[in-house]
């Protein structure tokens, strides 16, 4: 290929767009670490620089597309390309408007809309890309494509039905298989109807689900007790994709949560308020952490109020955590910095996953408990998959190897806490890559708190009074 990378591309990602760049459909199946985002900018550049496209739709999960616009795009995408790029946003002010407006001027630019995957649920949403779409001569790519996974979800629906009208379709994600094979079917479905040759999915499900009629409530119905015929499958997806596994030894990446509308009012409600407290007054270090904490916990998605107890504010995090959970691979351990978000975290998980797929470790575990809890994420044929718990009481002196990915829920201000607690997977015994992922609600000192770690600071003893209004 006679093209200039930006960013210099690793041996799999140089042979991912070799396979693929020019082909109109084509699946990056790679793991979260291996560059999959890189791989699929040089495929627009590569396309856009021989006339074969001047458009891009992006469409990726609501903790990821604005990582695009943010990061990756600007990052990875060649320098010579002039490009007009735009973050779709569901509220649209006059500035957003203009903005959007300028995907539609003629020019020789190259026009990238990045959209939230939720979007596409909605009129406004499934209108504006239709006309985007329609408008240029377009590469259309599913970025963590097992959220169309379910052929009877609205968004499912809507983005099949805008798939023809790309030119270019792309799906990405590193687990195209999170509870069964039957996952691959509108994925693929997205890229052609032809290529798994089955026109519907019962017709797939027949193919390479063993099915049994069960009786429920005096119901007849047909579940999935087995899967044949995989090995057939597998062959017909090397025809048109990618699969990459060879993970770098450690990755960091970061999920961005949007607040609640209700979270913004409280979080400046309670910033105004610290910075009043603040204002022209000798603060101590612990003043200042009680400010932090305050404005820390609304991003979390609760509050102490007057009277001692702690209010519940709507907010997303705990959603992002499960679409995290449902597209990572084997056992997780989840850290976070309150009582509360252990105990909502937990909730959340045995709803999902099942009673006995998790376990705690932080104030309220006993030692017995505790024991058993390290045991069983050490255990090879243990059914629980995840660990959750405080870097206060889990993150020392234990070894936790049979977890590979660690997920902080929120982040506490001690950097030796967080050093400490990135090393419980990081230990002698660790078979595979590991990957750490921070949850960071945009626009909050959350930011902050995860740049000023990976900076190695420690924000308990380094942040004072004149510091914090800053931060804040």
């Amino acid at each position: 290929m006679n093209y200039k990378f930006k960013t210099r591309p690793y041996a799999h990602q140089l042979k991912a767009l070799e396979m693929s760049w020019n082909k109109e459909v084509y699946a990056y199946f790679m793991e979260m670490g291996t560059g999959k985002s890189k791989v699929l900018l040089d495929n627009i550049s590569m396309l856009y620089d021989r006339g074969k496209i001047n458009g891009a739709l992006i469409v990726a999960p609501k903790g990821v597309y604005k990582n695009w616009y943010d990061s990756e795009i600007p990052e990875h995408l060649v320098d010579h390309i002039e490009k007009k790029t735009v973050l779709w946003q569901a509220n649209i002010t006059k500035l957003q408007q203009k903005n959007l407006d300028t995907l539609f001027k003629t020019g020789t630019d190259l026009h990238i809309l990045c959209m939230n995957v939720e979007a596409l649920s909605t009129k406004k949403g499934v209108e504006f890309a239709r006309k985007f779409l329609m408008s240029h001569q377009t590469l259309f790519a599913v970025d963590e494509s097992t959220t169309i996974k379910n052929p009877k979800a609205k968004r499912t629906k809507n983005i099949i039905s805008l798939s023809t009208l790309g030119k270019y379709r792309r799906i990405l994600t590193g687990s195209p298989v999170t509870k069964s094979p039957l996952d691959l079917f509108t994925q693929c479905y997205f890229l052609d109807p032809f290529l798994l040759d089955h026109a519907s999915y019962y017709s797939f499900r027949t193919r390479y689900a063993v099915m049994r009629t069960a009786n429920f409530n005096g119901r007849s119905v047909q579940i999935v007790v087995g899967y044949h015929n995989l090995e057939e499958l597998t062959e017909r997806l090397k025809a048109f994709s990618y699969r990459v596994l060879n993970l770098p030894p450690k990755t960091f990446m970061k999920r961005i949560i949007q607040l609640t509308p209700e979270q913004k009012r409280v979080y400046q409600q309670m910033k105004q308020t610290a910075l009043a407290e603040l204002n022209g007054k000798m603060v101590t270090t612990a003043t200042v952490l009680v400010q932090l904490m305050r404005l820390h916990q609304i991003t979390c998605g609760h509050f102490k109020a007057d009277d001692g107890t702690t209010q519940e504010i709507k907010n997303n995090r705990i959603e992002e955590l499960m679409d995290v959970l449902e597209e990572v691979h084997g056992k997780v351990v989840i850290w976070a910095q309150y009582r509360y978000d252990i105990e909502t975290i937990v909730e959340h998980i045995e709803k999902r996953f099942g009673d006995n797929s998790v376990v705690t470790y932080y104030g309220d575990t006993t030692e017995e408990e505790r024991r058993k809890a390290i045991k069983a994420i050490q255990g090879d044929k243990s059914k629980i998959r995840f660990l959750v718990g405080t870097t206060q009481t889990g993150g020392y002196g234990i070894t936790l190897t049979g977890a590979s990915t660690m997920i902080y829920y929120s982040n506490g201000y001690d950097l030796e806490k967080r050093q400490q607690s990135e090393a419980r997977i990081d230990r002698i015994g660790q078979k595979h890559p590991m990957t750490y992922i921070d949850l960071i609600a945009e626009d909050t000192i959350d930011e902050k708190i995860v740049k000023a770690l990976r900076k190695k600071v420690n924000i308990a003893n380094e942040i004072m009074g004149e510091e914090l209004k800053q931060w804040i």
